[in-house]
């Protein structure tokens, strides 16, 4: 019985995997609820869902290999749970655990060639981060860095092969998610080598409690969302960028619409020359040029997912309507009974 185990296993770690193509080319993955059951989407870029996947748990984000049919979906922060899903069959491969003491916190990314997975993670008891590196052959856990940060959410593979970090800086009870450390929070923004050597880091000295969250790259600058901690009678940007070796260029909106995404930025997007943030809490997105100025505010309740394809924005809601944005507005694309979560994540 352990040989024919053995040899199922071996033979399953040999079989040719699917690519996204032999799965219908999905534009995008998404977490969603629909009744009580929540699932991953595979997406087209009108909207349509090519295939859903039941998860244990409420999701947040997803990873997406570059070429195999293959994704992990992570639960909503602390994390519980991730899961490598195979998208042609909807069989659970591997169900990753973090080391005694940590937990996963949302997001990863996988390396170029697709042989790593890069997971953000947190010592639980102090919020310590850290980048957990597993084998793509087998999702064995190989090592850990340090996020060089607190709280790390978010991170973005580069071009180049570069990982940058959003070190959110808040440092959060391991199990009920209480802020811990709202007056002192520390929040930072990292670039790390391929080996995860620190190679430049910003913070906000003026704005350290604006959480930095949620990543996009914008051509060859790291654009960056941010959620509020402070007074909220007190109006900051929730949007910046960054040019590493250069200071960041924070980006305000009309004095009008300072307080229409209520200090949250929820997702983001980018093409070479727009940025997109999106507020749940304001129920707004907000399009802004590649040179930090405003172009436009559209409102829709619940908006939260963004990610583009082709060029375009397209955005979700927890109402189940999937929409492209541009400066002129929001078009509908599809609807539906699912509840879309957070994220919206391109596989381009």
């Amino acid at each position: 019985m352990e040989r024919r185990t053995f040899l199922a296993t071996l033979a399953a770690s040999l079989a040719p995997r699917l690519t996204w193509a032999d799965v219908g080319a999905p534009a995008f993955l998404a977490a969603g609820k629909q009744g009580e059951i929540f699932f991953l989407h595979g997406l087209t870029a009108t909207g349509t869902s090519l295939f859903r996947i039941a998860l244990p748990g409420r999701g947040h984000a997803a990873a997406a290999h570059p070429v195999r049919a293959e994704a992990v979906a992570f639960a909503r922060r602390p994390g519980t749970f991730a899961l490598v899903i195979d998208c042609a069959t909807g069989a659970t491969r591997h169900r990753l655990t973090p080391p005694d003491g940590m937990q996963f916190n949302g997001h990863g990314a996988y390396s170029l060639d697709g042989s790593l997975l890069m997971t953000s993670e947190v010592l639980a008891e102090t919020s310590e981060g850290r980048i957990g590196l597993w084998d793509t052959r087998t999702y064995a856990r190989l090592t850990d860095w340090p996020s060089n940060g607190i709280g790390p959410h978010d991170i973005k593979r580069l071009p180049n092969g570069r990982l940058a970090v959003a070190n959110g800086g808040i440092r959060t009870d391991p199990v009920d998610r209480t802020k811990l450390n709202i007056p002192d929070m520390a929040p930072n923004l990292t670039l790390l080598s391929e080996d995860g050597a620190l190679l430049d880091q910003i913070n906000l000295p003026d704005l350290r409690q604006n959480s930095i969250r949620h990543l996009a790259l914008c051509g060859d600058r790291i654009a960056f969302a941010m959620q509020w901690e402070g007074d909220p009678a007190e109006p900051v940007p929730q949007l910046g960028f960054w040019t590493p070796g250069s200071a960041p260029v924070l980006c305000n909106p009309p004095t009008a619409q300072a307080f229409t995404m209520q200090g949250y930025a929820g997702s983001i997007a980018a093409t070479p020359d727009r940025v997109l943030i999106t507020s749940p809490k304001g129920g707004a997105l907000m399009l802004f040029a590649a040179t930090g100025s405003h172009l436009a505010t559209h409102l829709r309740a619940d908006l939260s997912g963004a990610a583009t394809a082709g060029g375009i924005f397209t955005v979700t809601d927890g109402q189940g309507a999937v929409w492209t944005a541009d400066d002129a507005g929001l078009a509908p694309l599809a609807t539906g009974d699912t509840q879309w979560d957070n994220h919206l994540v391109g596989l381009s």
